[in-house]
């Protein structure tokens, strides 16, 4: 579960594995539709349709041939009255989604054109918008002025509140032996999906293992005075207290009761030059405050999530897919073990 660039780095990394070991691995993406900038802010604007451009992410990284037809759906056009900062895949299921009527449908059908590896759910069919209360009470509407905020976010809010998800989201978090929360930007691609009516309580009540994969950097605007990975996790279990029911975050339950069961930090190195850029940009790496973390009741997994060795160049700090797609793999083996148990 999330959104922007985090999430679709998930889904690269477990393809290798689907690639490896066909019918071994089934992974179900629920993306956040809260996005109102660049191309996807301009279709949901002129067309009332949800935001397709984190959907359109995934399914390009769970495509079966990222060659070219990958490349057509992240073709951007340069120039063209209209057209000028689109991309392909977002007109193609503005385009079907018109002519079926149903923003999920359309990410179905258009996943089938692509032989997509995998299931895509928007994390509502609601067309819903996000809302902030910052430090001093004052409100901000929308993804894009949210992310830029000056003061430091306390909660965010759907509009409207009363948001359902998919019933086949629901199965699939039923179903699961590994319920993924993150990386992505905290409150605009993670959260979100904890503000949708009945997640919070169907991912407690799974039996799967539930972890968050905490960000490798801090994001000024979002996770202003937040420099530790306990602070982001925090802010994940209130929010799914506040929306979930009264034991949604529970963290000290028993198993099938927990919001987060395991939190996944970097000790992987960052090139200096690199990291005096984001530093520029008051962008820190967040602090790996294990203790914080676990005094919740959440265990730690801390592992080289950047897998730097035998790279001279690191233009931007991201995850690296057979790093981050590793771990989730060990983990699932890991709840699909203790699911057999329960079971016998």
């Amino acid at each position: 579960m999330g959104g922007g660039t985090g999430l679709a780095t998930l889904l690269r990394g477990l393809k290798r594995y689907i690639q490896a070991s066909p019918g071994a691995l089934e992974i179900t993406a629920v993306v956040t539709v809260t996005d109102d900038g660049g191309s996807s802010g301009r279709l949901r604007r002129d067309f009332d349709v949800l935001p397709p451009g984190d959907i359109r992410n995934c399914m390009v990284a769970l495509c079966r041939d990222e060659a070219l037809l990958s490349q057509l759906f992240n073709y951007r056009f340069t120039g063209g009255r209209g057209l000028k900062g689109h991309s392909f895949g977002n007109l193609f299921l503005m385009a079907m989604t018109h002519l079926t009527g149903d923003f999920a449908h359309a990410v179905k059908l258009s996943s089938e054109v692509l032989a997509v590896r995998g299931r895509i759910y928007p994390s509502t069919a609601a067309n819903v918008r996000l809302k902030a209360t910052l430090a001093g009470g004052q409100k901000v509407s929308g993804e894009t002025r949210i992310s830029r905020s000056i003061r430091p976010i306390q909660r965010v809010e759907l509009s409207p509140r009363r948001a359902r998800p998919l019933k086949e989201t629901l199965d699939a978090i039923a179903e699961a032996d590994l319920i993924t929360l993150g990386p992505g930007s905290l409150y605009t691609s993670v959260i979100p999906h904890l503000l949708v009516e009945g997640i919070p309580q169907a991912i407690a009540a799974s039996p799967a293992v539930k972890v968050y994969f905490a960000n490798l950097m801090t994001q000024p605007g979002e996770t202003t005075d937040m420099e530790g990975a306990s602070d982001h996790l925090a802010a994940l279990l209130r929010h799914g207290l506040r929306h979930g029911s009264r034991h949604g975050s529970a963290q000290g339950g028993p198993p099938g009761s927990r919001l987060i069961d395991v939190c996944v930090v970097n000790t992987g190195p960052i090139l200096r030059k690199t990291l005096e850029q984001y530093r520029a940009r008051e962008a820190r790496p967040v602090e790996n405050d294990v203790k914080k973390i676990e005094a919740t009741g959440v265990k730690v997994v801390a592992t080289d999530l950047v897998r730097l060795a035998g790279r001279r160049i690191q233009e931007k700090i991201r995850h690296d897919p057979g790093a981050i797609s590793a771990v989730a793999i060990d983990l699932a083996q890991q709840g699909r073990r203790a699911k057999e148990r329960l079971a016998s």
